[in-house]
């Protein structure tokens, strides 16, 4: 086994190849508006770390968010491109689950609740009641509005660290995603033969662009 995972649905550009037993290389730029470029390099730079080629790579792992629309897509459209031209498979993984198996890595047992910056001072969040075992569907919310539903509540990521009058017990790690959580997150349920989400974005609202709902004649009649 041969995993290239990745994720672009967080300012946490993450790539990392996974062996099925161990990471073999990761590679983590934070920068939230780069996402188309600085995925390509990520992913060479971890095949080359590893001594290893696109040829050998047996499966993609690739966060489906939640996440902003144009970083998002990113991560999805490569791993599907990647998918079919390796023919193998693509497994999606949720962005908030990568970075609860990260924090279960670090120590944490739950209860517990992830969340990211979703941007428009609201955040991506879930809780969960242990590294693998996510109780609540992904949500986008104002902060102030699920107070309650997290109080006392040890929490970990971006939209955690950002909002500290309501995750009051915000921890420092982890902040973002590591493709190398996922992966591992990935490589567990393979092996005890449990089921993926399809490899399709997850939004929770709509994109910031938006269709003009009129045009400007500019020509005479």
């Amino acid at each position: 086994m041969l995993l290239l995972a990745f994720d672009t649905a967080t300012p946490a550009v993450t790539a990392a190849l996974h062996d099925g037993e161990r990471v073999l290389a990761e590679s983590t730029v934070v920068d939230a508006r780069r996402h188309g470029e600085l995925l390509m390099p990520a992913v060479d730079r971890v095949l080359a770390a590893a001594g290893a080629t696109m040829a050998q790579v047996t499966g993609v792992v690739v966060g489906v968010g939640p996440g902003p629309y144009t970083g998002l897509r990113v991560g999805l459209v490569t791993a599907a491109a990647f998918g079919d031209a390796l023919d193998v498979p693509v497994h999606g993984v949720c962005t908030l689950d990568g970075l609860a198996w990260a924090a279960g890595e670090g120590g944490l047992d739950g209860p517990f609740v992830v969340a990211t910056d979703a941007r428009r001072k609201e955040v991506y969040w879930a809780r969960y009641d242990g590294p693998q075992l996510r109780v609540t569907e992904p949500a986008v919310n104002r902060p102030a509005d699920i107070a309650e539903q997290v109080a006392e509540l040890p929490a970990v990521g971006a939209g955690a660290h950002l909002y500290p009058e309501v995750f009051a017990d915000h921890r420092p790690d982890p902040a973002h995603q590591s493709a190398g959580a996922l992966a591992s997150l990935a490589a567990h349920r393979l092996a005890t033969g449990q089921s993926f989400p399809p490899a399709l974005p997850l939004y929770l609202r709509r994109p910031d662009a938006q269709v003009p709902a009129g045009y400007k004649a500019v020509l005479p009649k």
